[in-house]
């Protein structure tokens, strides 16, 4: 019955979710759970009762009339003649390894260039001629975040489709995805937890290293920045890998059956163009003023203020627009 259940499903996919629709699913379920039934009463086999229900119901096209959706199925196939596309399980398990290979490696290459400028602070302790091997070393390291920059974009370039053709996915591939972010939910709060307490500790570990090396200044300041460097690490490997499940799980439109497949494709909607672009950036922009804020002011006891004025302010935002 499973099997029955995401053929209907995505059967169903691409179709909005009115009422006619709706009734239309359920009327086609409970025929296809009769004829089931009967035919295991017969004694056919599962996998013989399901073939016989699948080409007996399959066909979308040939019930609508009786179903009284041929309106939305017509319109539905007029959009697949112009181009819409299905992405395969195999196609989107490939997409999944090659976002979460391109999450660390474009994590990587900010790590680098943000530690590329500690060859400075080493030319301090150590009196580099001219500065010659801090320059170096800096090139050195933006050269290497370039290089994984290209890397990361050129991989993943053949991806492009997703967001410039119409596409989706069937049930059976929704549900897949969803329990792969379901279960990579506990790594990506351990990233962006340790992330947090790294960049904090970042101020501690400068105090720390520079009162036991003191006559080499520029050794606190190097281990503040490789801190904060492996905590924006985290931060931006976390945020990929996650977008990479979004990506998939919006490729099911909202207002369509697809779309609400499962609970975590239900994206947030807002009425203004411009409000949806700057709530996509919301959180990112929260995290960056209360990083900023905090180290200038080193008010720690004061800045976590932040994020609860940042929670209500997207609530307000969400109920106006």
């Amino acid at each position: 019955m499973e099997t029955i259940r995401n053929y209907l499903e995505t059967m169903f996919a691409r179709l909005p979710i009115t009422f006619e629709v709706q009734k239309a699913k359920n009327e086609l379920w409970q025929m296809m759970e009769d004829k089931y039934t009967e035919l295991t009463k017969e004694g056919k086999t599962e996998n013989e009762a399901v073939g016989i229900v699948i080409s007996e119901f399959g066909n979308l096209d040939e019930l609508a009339e009786e179903l009284g959706i041929r309106n939305f199925v017509l319109q539905e196939n007029k959009k697949s003649a112009a181009g819409f596309r299905s992405v395969t399980l195999a196609e989107v398990k490939e997409y999944l390894h090659d976002k979460r290979r391109a999450a660390y490696t474009v994590a990587l290459g900010v790590l680098l260039c943000i530690i590329s400028c500690c060859g400075y602070m080493l030319d301090i302790s150590w009196n580099w001629r001219g500065s010659v091997y801090a320059t170096c070393f800096m090139f050195l390291m933006i050269a290497a975040a370039v290089g994984l920059f290209l890397f990361s974009g050129f991989s993943m370039g053949k991806w492009k489709f997703l967001k410039e053709k119409g596409c989706s996915v069937d049930f059976a591939t929704a549900e897949y995805v969803h329990n792969q972010r379901e279960n990579f939910r506990v790594t990506y709060a351990m990233m962006i937890t340790i992330g947090v307490i790294l960049c904090i500790l970042s101020v501690l570990s400068m105090l720390i290293v520079s009162s036991l090396f003191s006559w080499r200044s520029g050794l606190g300041t190097v281990s503040m920045f490789v801190f904060i460097g492996i905590g924006v690490f985290l931060f931006v490997a976390a945020g990929n890998v996650s977008a990479g499940f979004t990506t998939i799980l919006s490729l099911n439109k909202g207002g369509t059956m697809g779309g609400s497949f499962v609970p975590s494709q239900k994206q947030v909607s807002y009425k203004n163009d411009i409000i949806s672009q700057m709530m996509s950036v919301y959180w990112p922009t929260v995290t960056c003023i209360y990083l900023c804020w905090s180290f200038l002011s080193f008010d720690w006891h004061i800045t976590w203020i932040v994020w609860v004025i940042a929670a209500v302010v997207q609530q307000l935002i969400r109920a106006i627009w």
